[in-house]
């Protein structure tokens, strides 16, 4: 019994492992961005060239269309959602 305990515990705490960098990964860099290699994540491009939350939103839903789901349209018109938003946000200037 002993050792169906400590089997038991081994396994749990390597699947809490587990689920732990699964999670790490999935908020810093999760894969449907390019993942911790990719020099272009979203958040890099959207830092360097100081986009509003508008536009960062549009870039972030372009780069990642096709990638987290398999519906590249939803995202792409997410995109021009937020496009769209800026341009009247602009023209009421």
């Amino acid at each position: 019994m002993a050792n169906s305990i400590n089997s038991h515990n081994e396994n749990y705490s390597r699947w809490k492992l587990e689920q732990k960098t699964e999670t790490k990964e999935m908020i810093d860099h999760p894969e449907h961005y390019g993942g911790k290699d990719n020099k272009f994540e979203v958040i890099n491009i959207i830092e360097a060239y100081n986009l509003n939350f508008s536009l960062g939103n549009a870039i972030k839903y372009i780069l990642r269309a096709g990638k987290k789901s398999d519906n590249p349209i939803e995202d792409l018109k997410k995109a021009a959602w937020y496009i769209k938003r800026q341009i009247e946000f602009l023209e009421k200037k």
